[in-house]
């Protein structure tokens, strides 16, 4: 114990403190989940094992190969698990996806081959072994994440003596070499071994495992030589060490991953590609660029910058281009590139409700829909989703008078019995947005000449009127924080957060807040924790 304190005053004096003060929110009525979790374990779950998803394999490729092209884009598509499709436990195996990986491996070592990348000595025709052993060695090792044998290589190597029973040369054995490390289970999954694996205790993962846990969960790549060699010495589990190399990831270029894979499918960017309104709303493809950009670019700056995670609801800044600018009724920064633009007197505009990009994905094709962005907001930052729909749910009834505002027209649903339960939950944070049109343009009047009617009253009688004051009872729900948490666990461990992790979501969000609540507290926050750092054992299940 004394040596933990000591590491963690080491910490506080040594590195970056964070330079934005707890918000008013930070503190409030004491949360009932501290009782609770004071005296219970944490579990920190059991990972299943991680086959790298269409991403990760292109991330992984280009960082070990150089420019690869995606070769991914031939691959079936992978299956999506709470939300995130880095999920362990729906990406599986299929006899057509391994031959993808062969003939992908083969693509790859002949390319880089033919480049130069991979001859980082010369092959003597007649005592080939020495420099396919050094060559094998540190390609293994960077392709598998880990320290190689000498076994290991020694079975890579022996690809020489297979070719040249074949009448072929040193360089065709040493080609399969690589390809066979290509499409080894080290390479294509995220290997994480259990010591005792019939045992059900906790144990801390390795740190070379703690290496590709982080860079995977920042970069949706292999660990580079630095973050390596870190871990090969032991000393990636120093919280110095461990915060340092958290930072220096967030400011490389390969942390845009974050943005794309986790606030991609967390805000639901990725889901703008699909998006189709119908054509009288002025939609096309410079629009759902300018918007996917807009989302990015808002989430790169809270990467790095000093902005609370929170102040995403409201963040009072955005980017926008000329086309973007004229959509929203924005000043036009006079460019076409992406511009930060302050959103000084179009407080409806500032923080995520006012991107079109999470509008437009959350509208129907010909109308907007309260229930889908009423969800949004329930399921993506408060983790309140509502049960699935009754198999007999039908949409608007069509006898309804068109005239009638959208929020007349759903009525039905909050007085019928057998809906009211969650249309009283989810309509009302969906009518707090009904100022935007399908995508995303401000509006008083509906379609069919109605005026708007964003006001709204919570279960529990909390009302409000426009979308500035819905985002600021959003903002001010206990809940946020560890909703947020819980879906950027979710992300890091490639697993779902399950109720056994309240009290780890809990403990998570509380650290990150008392820290400065940016989002670099969340993850450093979850880089230190047991949830992180440990596995849980698994113990078989009954013999028939």
């Amino acid at each position: 114990m004394a040596v933990a304190v000591w590491l963690l005053v080491g910490c506080d004096s040594s590195v970056p403190r964070a330079r934005v003060l707890p918000g008013p929110d930070a503190g409030g009525p004491v949360d009932p989940l501290d009782a609770l979790c004071r005296s219970e374990s944490r579990d920190p779950g059991r990972v299943t094992l991680h086959r790298l998803n269409r991403a990760e394999y292109d991330n992984t490729v280009r960082d070990l190969l150089g420019d690869t092209g995606q070769p991914s884009q031939d691959f079936p598509p992978d299956d999506h698990g709470f939300g995130f499709d880095n999920n362990a436990d729906v990406l599986s195996m299929s006899p057509l996806l391994m031959e993808k990986y062969s003939h992908a491996a083969e693509r790859l070592v002949e390319a880089a081959w033919a480049k130069g990348t991979l001859r980082t000595c010369v092959l003597d025709p007649a005592t080939p072994e020495p420099c396919a052993r050094d060559l094998l060695r540190s390609f293994a090792r960077r392709a598998w994440r880990r320290p190689v044998s000498a076994q290991e290589v020694e079975g890579l190597v022996g690809f020489i003596a297979l070719a040249r029973q074949h009448g072929d040369g040193p360089e065709v054995g040493v080609k399969l070499a690589l390809r066979s490390v290509l499409v080894s289970p080290h390479f294509l999954f995220r290997v994480e071994l259990d010591p005792a694996p019939a045992s059900p205790r906790t144990h801390p993962i390795s740190d070379v495992e703690l290496a590709s846990r982080l860079s995977y969960f920042l970069w949706s790549s292999m660990p580079d030589e630095a973050l390596l060699k870190v871990a090969e010495r032991g000393r990636l589990r120093d919280p110095v060490v461990l915060e340092t190399q958290v930072r220096r990831m967030l400011a490389d270029p390969k942390a845009r991953a974050l943005v794309d894979n986790f606030a991609g499918q967390w805000l639901y960017t990725r889901a703008l590609d699909f998006a189709q309104p119908e054509a009288r709303y002025g939609f096309d493809e410079p629009l759902r660029q300018a918007m996917r950009e807009e989302t990015r670019l808002l989430f790169q700056e809270f990467i790095t910058g000093d902005h609370r995670l929170k102040d995403l609801l409201d963040a009072p800044f955005t980017y926008v281009n000329d086309r973007l600018a004229t959509h929203y009724g924005l000043p036009p920064p006079g460019t076409d590139a992406m511009t930060r633009v302050s959103l000084e007197g179009h407080p409806e505009r500032a923080g995520l409700f006012g991107k079109g990009a999470l509008l437009t994905v959350t509208a129907n094709a010909d109308r907007t829909s309260p229930v889908k962005r009423g969800v949004w907001v329930l399921e993506q930052l408060l983790c309140k989703g509502p049960p699935p729909p009754p198999p007999n749910a039908g949409g608007l009834a069509p006898t309804v008078d068109p005239t009638l505002n959208i929020k007349e027209r759903m009525r039905q649903h909050r007085v019928d019995p057998t809906c009211s339960g969650c249309h009283t939950l989810m309509d009302p944070l969906g009518f707090g947005l009904e100022n935007f049109d399908p995508v995303g343009r401000w509006r008083l009047k509906e379609e069919g000449g109605a005026a708007v009617d964003p006001s709204g009253e919570l279960p529990g009688g909390k009302v409000f009127n426009g979308v500035v004051e819905m985002r600021a009872v959003v903002k001010q729900d206990p809940d946020l924080s560890r909703c947020m948490t819980r879906h950027l666990l979710s992300y890091a461990l490639g697993r779902g957060a399950e109720p056994s992790d309240r009290c780890n979501v809990h403990d998570i969000a509380q650290q990150a807040e008392s820290r400065g609540g940016r989002l670099v507290d969340y993850i450093l926050a979850i880089v230190r924790s047991d949830a992180f750092q440990q596995r849980g054992g698994d113990t078989e299940g009954p013999k028939p």
